[in-house]
């Protein structure tokens, strides 16, 4: 069944052309990942799709029974709004009443809650009120009360995402939705995700939650569209492939042109129609023989300043705010070409321990030591600061001229420029020109262009595409210095970091040597272990209890009081029945009979389970 379908589709800002002509479709279950470099028109094609803004030509056409949802980059919510009333902005009536419901439980109003539930058990609205519990706390929504205006940038993201997720709408369109979530969301949001019944057509950077969630890859390059049916993984292989083909067809078409060439020039002036038309045929093999294949590479062997023996240090540094405890003495000693990245959940003190590194921010006790010859770059979430009348090349060029390589060689700013993935004529483009992720990147080269020998990158993907990251892992492989990356990110992780600082509000931080996938298995591995540990710590309680062989006197006393008692209340209790029987035209003695047989059967059953504990040992 088709869900969406899109023709001939075409956008320009100005001169410069986003997408040409673009066509392809959505079927029910289609799970698709677009994938386009920063400034080719991804978030544009998105809101494009959602009907934000128009295109130049072309038709989106939407299947007409069905319910789209979006969340795209900027989220805007009334400032007023709570929480709750953000997520549960649906009329229908079972929205209503399980947002009610929900009002009710956070202001512990029994008796609304008591009127509620004639409404929740008609609607059958249990099921969604418990996908709301799961959503909103996997999402780490807990202030259900809290005003959106109060909340970061991040939070109102991740309420936009509930929401979506809550309406559960047939096909959803999603623009980066695993920004601002911390590694467990992005894992629990992949599962659900990937099992849902809803179609999807996102803009990610996250490659492992796109090989998990996605059944389709379509990629735009240098303005064309290509289709592969598999997730990215597949897609990894079959671009390869197709790279590899253009490459062939190319050498091929310049062994053509060489030969057509050399038979040109060999012809005599007068030339027959025939041979015109040979001739023309030369300009469509010089255009196959010149179709650009360059691989974007950015290995560059930095010359940075040598760092000496004391480079970083924490010496029992904690940190907390009021009553919230997030790192308790902790050590750690920076060595040379140490890798780090910083994971945990978000509010768990990643950004704390990267200012108390760069010194704006001391620890509470302890000191951390910082040694002579460091120095620090920070590529920070915020991005670019200013400057934005400026062109691409002077905000490049402010920080430094040439990049300096190893043997006495530099590049210059505008190569950097090239080697991160800006075409010359975008030099002199200016910044408020670029688009979210270029000038991210920007700003990204501005801080490679000082030179650091310890570089800090906090959430460095973020809004990044797929083909910049692969550019900056390029780069950071051959880093000479010191880096510490706080990233969800896990691809990116496992490619670069050789250390896992996890930082975990209940055990402070834990230094692990090794990716972030071997810190997952490791920590699998640990929580295995603690449960063998609990099935063995119950089973030596059941073995001590076991051991008790015969009844103490008391408890066989017990015991044979039991077995006397017994018989004389079951013969009680029949009496009691028939007495019942008997007295059915008198009220108060059916009251007073029925009191006491009450009385006698709850005796005996209290009896008969102390009978079977005591007899397990007759």
């Amino acid at each position: 069944m088709n869900y969406l379908s899109v023709e001939n589709l075409s956008k320009m800002y100005g001169d410069k052309v986003l997408f040409s002509d673009l066509t392809f479709g959505l079927n029910k279950g289609d799970k698709v990942g677009l994938i386009a470099r920063n400034g080719s028109g991804k978030t544009t094609l998105l809101k494009v799709l959602a009907g934000q803004e128009e295109p130049d030509k072309g038709d989106v056409v939407f299947r007409k029974d069905i319910k789209v949802g979006l969340l795209m980059q900027d989220v805007v919510f009334e400032p007023h709004l709570t929480v709750l009333d953000a997520v549960f902005s649906s009329d229908s009536e079972l929205f209503r009443v399980v947002k009610a419901y929900e009002l009710a439980v956070i202001t512990e109003d029994h008796d609304r809650l008591t009127e509620l539930y004639e409404s929740m058990e008609r609607l059958n609205a249990w099921n969604l009120e418990n996908q709301v519990k799961e959503i909103l706390g996997k999402l780490g929504l807990d202030r259900l009360d809290a005003k959106v205006g109060t909340l970061s940038g991040g939070q109102q993201k991740r309420i936009a995402l509930a929401k979506e997720l809550i309406e559960n709408p047939d096909l959803i369109i999603l623009d980066e939705p695993t920004n601002h979530l911390d590694i467990e969301m992005i894992s629990w949001l992949e599962g659900y995700l990937s099992t849902s019944n809803t179609t999807l057509f996102m803009v990610t950077h996250d490659r492992y939650f796109l090989d998990a969630v996605t059944n389709k890859i379509l990629e735009i390059d240098n303005g064309n569209m290509f289709l592969y049916k598999g997730n990215y993984g597949y897609f990894l292989e079959k671009r390869q492939e197709r790279h590899e083909n253009v490459i062939s067809q190319k050498q091929k078409a310049q062994g053509l042109l060489k030969k057509e060439l050399e038979w040109f020039r060999r012809q005599p002036k007068a030339r027959t129609t025939k041979s015109k038309a040979r001739i023309d045929a030369i300009t469509d093999i010089k255009t196959a023989a010149n179709v650009k294949t360059k691989v974007e590479k950015a290995q560059i062997s930095s010359q940075m300043e040598r760092l000496g023996s004391k480079i970083l240090e924490f010496h029992n540094a904690s940190k907390g705010y009021g009553d919230k405890v997030l790192f308790k003495d902790f050590n750690y000693k920076f060595g040379r070409n140490d890798f780090v990245g910083l994971v945990g959940r978000n509010g768990s003190g990643k950004s704390t321990l990267i200012n108390m590194m760069l010194g704006n921010l001391q620890p509470d006790t302890g000191k951390v030591v910082v040694g002579d010859t460091v120095k620090f770059s920070l590529y920070s979430q915020e991005g670019l600061q200013g400057g934005m009348d400026q062109r691409v090349i002077e905000v490049v060029k402010k920080i430094a001229e040439v990049f300096p390589l190893k043997g006495g060689k530099v590049i210059t700013a505008a190569q950097m420029l090239e080697r991160f993935l800006f075409p010359r004529d975008t030099h002199y483009l200016r910044v408020d020109q670029l688009s979210g992720g270029e000038r991210k990147r920007l700003h990204l080269v501005q801080v490679l262009m000082k030179n650091p020998n310890f570089l800090i990158l906090d959430e460095p993907t973020n809004d990044l595409d797929i083909l910049t990251i692969n550019v900056l892992e390029e780069f950071l492989q051959s880093f000479p210095g010191c880096l510490v990356i706080a990233s969800h990110d896990r691809f990116f992780l496992d490619r670069i970091i050789t250390h896992v600082f996890a930082l975990d509000f209940d055990e402070g931080i834990k230094d692990f040597p090794g990716n972030y996938s071997q810190y997952e298995e490791w920590k699998a591995i640990q929580k295995q272990e603690r449960k063998k540990e609990h099935v063995k710590v119950k089973e030596a309680q059941v073995k001590i209890e076991k051991k008790k062989t015969k009844l103490s006197y008391n408890e066989q006393r017990e015991f044979d009081q039991i077995e006397k008692e017994m018989p004389i209340l079951e013969e009680r209790k029949v009496k009691l029945s028939e007495e019942l029987t008997q007295a059915s035209d008198n009220h108060e003695k059916i009251i007073e009979i029925s009191a006491q047989l009450t009385e006698i059967v709850d005796k005996l059953d209290e009896m008969e389970l102390r009978w079977l504990e005591l007899s397990e040992y007759i």
